[in-house]
């Protein structure tokens, strides 16, 4: 077992110490977290962090420690770790699905059960007129397996903090409906409640002597369903804290035409070694990180770079893996593999920005800490006072029990996922995705919105822009015979030419004697002229050089184009601003965001971009790893940062921002990282998905802050002897009611 292997097999020795990544199981809320770290810190020498969200710990350790002390502390502290062990591909290249998750599968049948048994079972004790006879031992029958199997995570989790002198809210859903269940049974077997033709009516006054027939059933079985649904929200949103690593990986390239004694042979691409000559064809992904050897072509780098143009490359060049050909046969010398290819360390960034993240303490985990044995206190207070001041065993039971079910987290249980649902949902209609309650907090606080520009404020394609036409030659023969000859071509620049003249001027010639002259443009015979466009003349007239300057100046791609010896216009190509994004900008500004437009591609492109948008701060020419690290310049500043992006270049950046937006036109591994998903590719949706998840925080803040007063409330009453279970059960009802009708206005979001 390697005591300093980080998640990519690298080693990193220090002068005295290690780093190991630990996979910790059995964390079951933000709490859990937070004692293991207390726990691994306490550890001379040791520095650990630990996200619950990923569900990993990173553990700095000294000389004279094992990792195999620090998984016994772990284990002493009531959870399980261990080392992750590297995913083996498949034959085809894939890891293992995504989706394959036995833990999510397990936790939703116990919901969907728990859910189906729960149901009836309430609606048996809040409506009377169903109640038939001994309809208390159906509702015993339906419940009994949900407090005690769909429970059992709940009494598992409770159980474990006990033995480590601790609770979190798995220990009041626990106590909260054994208490229920137990005094129902109580009073089935040894009460009034088992008698044939018992009616249990649904009124707010009960005296203390109706105890012995009084149920609660509906309670345990209601509070555990809820629960659970609670927990699988959060499960779900948890699961896909990795995926934007399996995303990036999984762009690379899976085999490669190797060169070996002059004869090509495909192998996979881990079976690549420095120093070997591969293949490239036009279509086909760069292996790994290389020098271009033999051939010439254009590099299609915009998933890696944000760099909207194709990057003509030939012998000397350098290029990148994951990147594409877009044209011409390329021999590629191979330069860096696996962990130190751009790509691999692109991952690692992504990783330790997911694991930097601070994860937002859920408001119910952090005072349930103090709230849990205050209740548990409060309860055994009441008992024995109302023990030794009335001598009734039945009362004192039954105001003990009052204080415990009016401090059953039902309301609390629901609070978060249901404004959750509905927030989400209404998201989902409008093309904004929410990854999870966590995501939300950061919304509140974000000033500083960072827009990348390919293919979020533009549409990441080339377009004709504009065509220019010296004196005394037609636009359409212009655009004709450009367009014919580029459509012959497979740069992504002919491309957008030959679309463009396509759509202006009508059906194109066919070319004759064409060639592609590697790196200066393209040359052929076109209804009996030579046409040439490109950089492919040695003299151009005064007004086509100023149009050509102009247009470069601006940011575009001017491509000349001329027949018979003469340069006769200009077509001006770039990367078009959607229709949308002036709007969108001025939407985040009146939601008081300052805009920053971050761009892989040249400053002259994106002042243009950004002067066309209405955005005043530009960071333009920059580096994938340099994204991450102007998002932290910002975020040191003091400022909080939202990211808006859409290539593999912003995956790292989106996870490190304080809120990540990714456009769902975009890569996996951006949507991936990203915290909010905007479908559409419409960068109006920021405005809407930041105003959505703001008024979802709101609302779970409500409802959170109804929940604990109605708890601190009530607990006194019913302490008191003013208010017996009967009651406390209605008002727990009535305080969950409330909070799920408070959620549903969510639905209204325009």
């Amino acid at each position: 077992m390697s005591s300093t292997t980080t998640p990519t097999g690298a080693t990193h020795p220090t002068a005295r110490t290690a780093e190991v990544e630990l996979l910790i199981g059995g964390m079951t809320c933000a709490s859990c977290a937070a004692r293991v770290e207390k726990k691994l810190n306490r550890m001379e020498g040791v520095t650990a962090t630990v996200n619950y969200a990923t569900e990993k710990a990173r553990v700095t350790y000294p000389e004279g420690v094992e990792v195999a002390d620090l998984i016994a502390t772990v284990v002493k502290t009531g959870y399980t770790a261990e080392e992750p062990v590297p995913q083996e591909p498949r034959p085809d290249g894939s890891g293992d699905a995504p989706d394959a998750d036995p833990e999510l599968t397990a936790l939703r049948g116990r919901l969907v059960v728990s859910a189906l048994l729960a149901a009836p079972v309430v609606l048996l004790a809040m409506v009377p007129a169903l109640q038939f006879d001994n309809w208390q031992w159906l509702s015993l029958t339906l419940a009994a397996p949900v407090v005690v199997w769909g429970g059992l995570p709940f009494h598992r989790a409770a159980w474990t903090n006990l033995r480590h002198g601790a609770s979190t809210m798995d220990t009041l859903v626990s106590v909260g409906t054994l208490a229920a269940f137990g005094w129902s049974l109580w009073a089935l077997f040894l009460g009034d409640a088992g008698m044939p033709g018992m009616r249990h009516p649904f009124r707010l006054t009960v005296s203390r002597a109706d105890g012995a027939s009084t149920l609660y059933l509906e309670v345990a079985a209601g509070v555990t369903a809820f629960i659970l649904l609670g927990r699988y929200l959060e499960a779900r949103s948890k699961r896909r804290a990795g995926a934007a690593l399996r995303a990036l990986m999984e762009l690379g390239a899976k085999d490669v035409a190797v060169l070996r004694d002059g004869r090509e042979t495909r192998v996979p691409v881990d079976r690549l070694a420095v120093g070997d000559r591969f293949v490239v064809r036009p279509g086909e992904k760069i292996a790994t990180d290389g020098t271009v050897v033999e051939g010439a072509g254009a590099v299609d780098a915009s998933m890696l770079t944000g760099e909207s143009v194709p990057v003509d490359v030939g012998p000397g060049d350098a290029v990148t893996g994951a990147t594409v050909n877009a044209g011409g046969r390329l021999v590629v010398e191979a330069a860096r593999i696996g962990a130190d290819t751009r790509l691999a360390r692109m991952a690692v960034l992504v990783e330790e920005a997911q694991n930097g993240k601070a994860e937002v303490q859920r408001l119910a985990d952090r005072v349930a800490g103090v709230f849990v044995p205050v209740v548990l206190l409060i309860a055994a207070a009441t008992f024995g006072g109302w023990l030794g001041v009335t001598g009734d065993t039945v009362a004192a039971f039954t105001a003990a029990v009052a204080v415990l079910i009016i401090a059953c987290p039902c309301a609390l249980g629901l609070a978060t996922p249901t404004a959750l649902m509905v927030g989400t949902g209404r998201g989902a209609q409008l093309g904004i995705l929410i990854k999870g309650p966590e995501v939300l907090e950061s919304t509140r606080r974000v000033d500083t919105v960072v827009l990348d520009k390919t293919g979020t404020v533009t549409t990441g394609r080339m377009t004709l822009q504009e065509v220019y036409a010296a004196d005394g030659t037609d636009e359409k023969e212009l655009l004709r015979l450009a367009g014919a000859l580029e459509h012959a071509s497979e740069h992504p620049v002919a491309r957008a030419v030959a679309a463009g003249a396509l759509e202006r001027a009508g059906e194109l010639p066919p070319v004759e004697q064409f060639e592609n002259v590697p790196g200066r443009g393209v040359r052929g015979r076109v209804e009996g002229h030579e046409v040439a466009v490109g950089r492919l003349f040695a003299t151009l007239p005064d007004d086509v050089a100023r149009v050509r300057d102009e247009a470069q100046r601006e940011g575009r791609t001017a491509v000349v184009v001329g027949w018979d010896g003469h340069a006769r216009g200009v077509l001006a190509v770039a990367d078009a601003v959607k229709d949308t994004s002036a709007e969108a900008v001025r939407r985040l500004r009146a939601l008081g965001l300052t805009p920053v437009l971050l761009t892989g591609d040249n400053r002259a492109v994106a002042e243009a971009v950004a002067a066309e948008v209405g955005i005043d701060e530009v960071i333009a020419e920059v580096l994938p790893e340099d994204k991450v690290a102007v998002v932290r310049r910002l975020q040191g500043e003091g400022r909080t940062v939202a990211m808006v992006g859409d290539g593999v270049n912003d995956a790292a950046a989106l996870a490190q921002a304080d809120l990540g937006l990714a456009m769902g036109t975009g890569t996996d591994a951006a949507i991936e990282a990203g915290d909010l998903t905007l479908v559409r590719g419409d960068l109006r949706v920021a405005a809407d998905a930041i105003r959505l998840s703001r008024r979802t925080l709101a609302t779970i803040k409500g409802n959170l802050v109804w929940a604990f007063g109605y708890n601190v409330a009530a607990l006194p009453l019913a302490a008191l002897g003013m208010l017996n279970p009967m009651i406390a059960g209605a008002a727990m009802a009535f305080s969950s009611v409330f909070v799920v009708s408070n959620s549903l206005r969510l639905r209204a979001f325009r």
